[in-house]
């Protein structure tokens, strides 16, 4: 038979618990020991429900005082647990904050300063100087149509350029751009001449990788567009350029051939005694033009392109092209 109980047990219960629960509480240090208190004492294990299991023995008219004052003490518990967290997680960041406080009026160790790679500081060079000269800089994809890569400058079906040792084909009629020049295609299909733009990036050939030869390196290439323009203006923009960039050098200009200008030149430089070759360039073919929708009776212009690694290789007096893609701090710290 079960052990009588009556009212004033089960209340001194609750108040015990209360008095034991409250100081608990205001004792516990972290998170982790809060919880096993809450579980301890509101859980269905836990103290409160043992008092409240015990209540079914009381005649029907104790029972509900007994269950008020449980449900305050409840209440009350559930109120200092959560200031108590509060109170805990506070103190905890407080402490951390403290713990990892910076003094932001402490002396830095020392960092050794960066500076620019030499292909990106002669290419912010190239692009300073055409800036003064009133070009703006165009940008397009480096994975290029046949159309814009061949075919929009006048490079027809069978020219060696399209060769399948000399361009990295994707599949379809998509390859990697083997120069900047489609971009000045894109410009022009998006803006009406007069134009004056470059158009600086990288660019990808199947060449053997050697001393001289990379099979992706960068390119800039320059147009301007507008009515009456001559090889006048070509032959003066070139040599302006190249005297800015190298100093006041001779500078000669020799006929050659490319598919979209006519008629084209190769240009050198006299460099320490020698004459060497820099860059390549010529006027606007009409055909381009014409591919354009533009007449060429009204618009002329001239476009000019070159190996902005070959220009650092010069700048620096570099022997091999792979020193530029090597990484290497001790080459590339003497910059």
């Amino acid at each position: 038979m079960s052990a009588t109980v009556s009212l004033q047990q089960l209340t001194d219960q609750l108040e015990h618990l209360e008095a034991e629960a409250a100081a608990a509480i205001a004792n516990a240090g972290d998170a982790a020991v809060l919880e096993e208190l809450r579980v301890g004492l509101l859980g269905k294990k836990g103290r409160l429900s043992g008092v409240l299991g015990a209540m079914g023995r009381l005649p029907g008219e104790e029972r509900p005082l007994v269950g008020q004052r449980a449900n305050r003490l409840k209440e009350q518990v559930q109120q200092l647990l959560g200031a108590r967290l509060e109170a805990v997680r506070s103190a905890a960041m407080a402490e951390r904050l403290e713990r990892e406080r910076l003094d932001v009026t402490a002396g830095s160790s020392y960092v050794p300063p960066g500076h620019r790679h030499p292909l990106q500081s002669t290419i912010e060079e190239i692009v300073d100087i055409f800036a003064g000269l009133g070009y703006r800089v165009s940008e397009g994809p480096e994975i290029e149509t046949d159309h814009y890569n061949f075919t929009a400058l006048n490079i027809p079906e069978h020219h060696p350029a399209r060769d399948m040792q000399d361009t990295f084909y994707l599949g379809g009629d998509r390859l990697l751009r083997t120069h900047t020049s489609p971009v000045q295609i894109r410009h022009l299909e998006a803006n009406p001449p007069p134009v004056r733009v470059i158009a600086p990036g990288r660019v990808y050939r199947r060449d053997a990788v050697d001393a001289t030869h990379s099979p992706v390196f960068h390119q800039v290439e320059v147009l301007a567009l507008d009515e009456g323009l001559d090889f006048s203006h070509l032959r003066g923009t070139v040599t302006t350029f190249l005297q800015q960039f190298f100093g006041d050098l001779p500078v000669r200009f020799r006929a050659s051939y490319f598919p979209f200008t006519e008629p084209s030149a190769e240009v050198d430089v006299q460099w320490r005694g020698r004459w060497l070759e820099v860059m390549g360039c010529g006027m606007v073919d009409p055909a381009v033009l014409e591919g354009l929708g533009l007449d060429p009776e009204r618009w002329s212009g001239f476009a000019a392109g070159l190996g902005v690694e070959r220009f650092c290789m010069v700048r620096h007096g570099i022997d091999d092209i792979r020193r530029l893609f090597s990484s290497d701090l001790r080459f590339l710290e003497q910059f």
